[in-house]
Protein backbone atom coordinates (compact mmCIF):
# COMPACT_ATOMS: atom_id res chain seq x y z
CA UNK A 1 0.00 0.00 0.00
CA UNK A 2 1.56 3.82 -0.94
CA UNK A 3 1.21 6.17 1.46
CA UNK A 4 1.49 9.27 -0.01
CA UNK A 5 3.01 11.99 2.63
CA UNK A 6 2.36 16.11 2.56
CA UNK A 7 5.47 17.68 1.76
CA UNK A 8 6.00 19.89 4.87
CA UNK A 9 5.32 23.72 4.32
CA UNK A 10 5.24 26.53 6.27
CA UNK A 11 2.20 27.78 4.43
CA UNK A 12 -0.14 25.66 7.18
CA UNK A 13 -2.79 29.05 7.21
CA UNK A 14 -4.49 29.79 3.77
CA UNK A 15 -5.92 32.64 5.61
CA UNK A 16 -7.39 34.59 8.71
CA UNK A 17 -10.50 35.97 8.57
CA UNK A 18 -12.58 38.48 11.04
CA UNK A 19 -15.85 39.14 9.82
CA UNK A 20 -18.54 41.49 12.10
CA UNK A 21 -22.33 40.11 13.11
CA UNK A 22 -23.44 41.22 9.85
CA UNK A 23 -21.01 38.83 7.77
CA UNK A 24 -19.43 42.02 6.46
CA UNK A 25 -15.00 42.18 6.07
CA UNK A 26 -13.47 43.60 9.29
CA UNK A 27 -10.15 42.26 8.19
CA UNK A 28 -8.92 39.50 5.98
CA UNK A 29 -5.48 38.21 5.07
CA UNK A 30 -5.48 35.11 2.38
CA UNK A 31 -2.15 33.55 2.16
CA UNK A 32 -2.33 31.92 -1.00
CA UNK A 33 -4.15 31.97 -4.32
CA UNK A 34 -6.91 29.82 -3.68
CA UNK A 35 -9.17 33.57 -3.81
CA UNK A 36 -7.39 35.83 -6.16
CA UNK A 37 -9.82 38.07 -6.69
CA UNK A 38 -11.78 40.36 -4.15
CA UNK A 39 -14.46 39.20 -5.54
CA UNK A 40 -14.19 35.60 -4.69
CA UNK A 41 -13.27 36.16 -1.43
CA UNK A 42 -15.98 38.11 -0.01
CA UNK A 43 -18.39 35.43 -1.64
CA UNK A 44 -16.40 32.89 0.08
CA UNK A 45 -16.57 35.05 2.98
CA UNK A 46 -20.19 35.39 2.81
CA UNK A 47 -20.45 31.28 2.61
CA UNK A 48 -17.88 30.70 5.37
CA UNK A 49 -20.00 32.82 7.43
CA UNK A 50 -23.58 31.48 6.45
CA UNK A 51 -22.46 28.17 7.58
CA UNK A 52 -21.01 28.93 10.58
CA UNK A 53 -22.55 32.14 12.63
CA UNK A 54 -25.67 29.86 13.61
CA UNK A 55 -23.57 26.96 14.81
CA UNK A 56 -22.39 26.01 18.21
CA UNK A 57 -19.41 24.00 16.88
CA UNK A 58 -15.96 25.46 15.96
CA UNK A 59 -14.55 23.50 13.59
CA UNK A 60 -16.03 23.51 9.84
CA UNK A 61 -15.42 21.91 6.29
CA UNK A 62 -16.16 24.15 3.79
CA UNK A 63 -15.35 24.12 0.04
CA UNK A 64 -12.72 21.65 0.07
CA UNK A 65 -10.78 23.75 3.20
CA UNK A 66 -10.69 23.27 7.46
CA UNK A 67 -12.14 26.55 8.88
CA UNK A 68 -11.69 26.81 12.78
CA UNK A 69 -14.12 29.56 14.31
CA UNK A 70 -14.83 31.43 16.94
CA UNK A 71 -17.20 34.13 18.32
CA UNK A 72 -17.25 37.23 20.93
CA UNK A 73 -20.29 39.39 21.13
CA UNK A 74 -20.32 40.51 17.38
CA UNK A 75 -17.05 39.31 15.95
CA UNK A 76 -16.04 36.38 14.42
CA UNK A 77 -13.15 34.83 13.77
CA UNK A 78 -11.77 32.70 11.32
CA UNK A 79 -8.69 30.64 9.96
CA UNK A 80 -8.70 28.61 7.49
CA UNK A 81 -6.27 25.62 6.31
CA UNK A 82 -6.36 22.88 3.55
CA UNK A 83 -8.46 20.02 3.92
CA UNK A 84 -5.49 17.71 5.22
CA UNK A 85 -4.34 20.00 7.80
CA UNK A 86 -4.41 19.30 11.34
CA UNK A 87 -6.97 21.11 13.04
CA UNK A 88 -5.36 21.10 16.27
CA UNK A 89 -2.73 23.39 14.98
CA UNK A 90 -5.02 26.08 12.99
CA UNK A 91 -7.26 26.00 16.82
CA UNK A 92 -3.93 26.68 18.06
CA UNK A 93 -3.20 30.05 15.61
CA UNK A 94 -7.34 30.80 16.23
CA UNK A 95 -6.87 30.66 20.02
CA UNK A 96 -3.61 32.78 19.78
CA UNK A 97 -4.47 35.18 17.36
CA UNK A 98 -8.22 35.84 19.64
CA UNK A 99 -6.46 35.94 22.72
CA UNK A 100 -4.09 38.50 21.96
CA UNK A 101 -6.61 40.42 20.01
CA UNK A 102 -8.29 40.59 23.61
CA UNK A 103 -5.30 41.70 25.65
CA UNK A 104 -4.55 44.43 23.56
CA UNK A 105 -8.00 45.68 23.24
CA UNK A 106 -8.17 45.12 27.18
CA UNK A 107 -5.26 47.13 27.80
CA UNK A 108 -5.51 49.56 25.15
CA UNK A 109 -9.25 50.39 27.11
CA UNK A 110 -7.86 50.48 30.34
CA UNK A 111 -5.42 53.31 29.89
CA UNK A 112 -8.48 55.29 27.91
CA UNK A 113 -10.74 54.36 30.56
CA UNK A 114 -13.02 52.60 28.28
CA UNK A 115 -12.85 49.16 26.50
Amino acid sequence: VAVSLQEPSLYTIKAVIILDNDGDRLFAKYYDDTYPSAKEQKAFEKNIFNKTHRTDSEIALLEGLTVVYKSSIDLYFYVIGSSYENELMLTAVLNCLFDSLSQMLRCGGSRRGHL
